[in-house]
């Protein structure tokens, strides 16, 4: 990318154009985001029925939140107007920013990218909302890399306010820029992440879903206690087994498994045989009716067994995992203590920053814990963070 041709983006003052590829919940949502900051959106599916399903799905939402005075009919028609299903990557050639939220498939992607390129004009920046794939990897199908980014949206989109952007080592700094200002105007919060498996969220969550599952597992509380404990001694807004029913079986299962193989198996982030069969059984959670819960009409609802001493250890051993988790990220780079932060709240809704919650409950109090259970188990999955037992000689926080 020229430094005039940037410098055209940068000096830009209306909305620009936008490219959508993939018509499903995430690429509608993202599709709705940009078209209510005012920009013109083209939304492009290879399947005709989706891109249906998509404006059939964009009116009714649209329309609740005009019930609702969130909007009045004509914020509701201008939304509408700014949208435009095309039926051709083509229609997508005067775009300035194309965002692809298709399967998570790395051959798929380059496949897509790689036409992508031919089709627009040399300033449009391709971005992938990828959630666990290598953006470098990506970006190699481009003969210019440099203009590919990661723009990772959370579900559903436009009521989550974070979302990360994630350069390639091939990314030029000027579009991580412009990418990142664009994002921010359309009313979003940014955190910056570094290109490795899962970036921020889905790396330093896994531990809310694998220390819970480990716990359940070693038969030290059932799947109901572990939710109520999460949610009445953290404060989380659901609990890990509901959060998995809520996210789809299958769908966690594959994020644990991929980042567990990207990081060359590291024991940190092994994926739980429990959560295995019940992906294999088509027990996924809400969307087929059972899961880790049973929500079949009439059927028993399992009762939490409180007043049994374990709700603070359950609460207090998934939490230090999930601060450990945070820190180590910090100590690899991968992002900033506040963008860390930023990402656990703003992405998945946790009560405090997890970096903030270590300052709170005491550096000390978390390399103690760890040291606990590692002494207990022997598994590198327990190792303390680097980072904290630093901090600790240093009597260091993080804020």
């Amino acid at each position: 990318m020229s430094q005039n041709q940037q410098s055209k983006l940068n000096n830009q003052q209306s909305p620009i154009k936008v490219g959508v590829i993939g018509a499903g919940t995430m690429g509608s949502g993202i599709a709705q985001v940009a078209a209510t900051a005012g920009c013109e959106v083209k939304v492009y599916d290879a399947q005709p029925d989706a891109l249906l399903q998509a404006e059939t799905g964009l009116d009714r939402i649209l329309s609740r939140l005009v019930e609702k005075g969130k909007l009045n009919e004509s914020q509701k028609d201008q939304i509408q107007s700014n949208i435009q299903y095309v039926h051709s990557l083509g229609e997508l050639g005067e775009t300035q920013l194309v965002i692809e939220a298709i399967v998570e498939n790395l051959e798929v992607k380059q496949k897509v990218f790689k036409e992508l390129e031919t089709l627009v004009g040399p300033t449009c920046i391709l971005a992938s909302n990828t959630s666990s794939l290598s953006i470098a990897s990506i970006a190699s199908a481009l003969q210019n890399p440099e203009r590919c980014l990661g723009i990772h949206f959370f579900n559903p989109a436009p009521l989550m306010r974070l979302v990360e952007v994630i350069p390639a080592i091939q990314t030029s700094p000027e579009v991580t820029e412009l990418a990142s200002n664009t994002i921010k105007n359309w009313g979003k919060t940014v955190a910056l992440a570094k290109d490795t498996p899962g970036f921020i969220v889905n790396r330093v969550a896994r531990p809310f879903y694998g220390e819970a599952l480990r716990i359940y597992e070693e038969g030290i509380a059932d799947v109901a206690t572990i939710d109520w404990s999460m949610k009445n001694d953290g404060g989380f807004r659901m609990g890990p087994f509901e959060l998995m029913d809520f996210i789809g079986n299958d769908v966690n299962y594959t994020v644990t498994e991929t980042v567990f193989k990207a990081f060359y198996y590291d024991p940190r982030y092994k994926p739980s045989f429990t959560q295995k069969r019940l992906s294999e059984a088509g027990w996924l959670g809400r969307k087929t009716g059972k899961g880790y819960y049973d929500y079949a009409d009439g059927a028993d609802k399992m009762q939490p067994q409180t007043g049994v001493n374990t709700e603070k250890l359950i609460f207090e051993r998934i939490l230090v995992m999930l601060i450990n988790e945070a820190a180590d990220a910090l100590f690899w780079g991968i992002a900033s203590a506040r963008d860390i932060d930023n990402a656990m709240t703003l992405g998945v809704n946790y009560p405090k920053g997890l970096l903030a919650w270590a300052d709170e409950k005491g550096i000390g109090w978390c390399v103690q814990t760890l040291d606990a259970l590692y002494d207990q188990y022997r598994e590198d999955r327990y190792r303390c963070s680097p980072l904290l037992r630093t901090m600790l000689q240093n009597k260091k926080t993080f804020f």
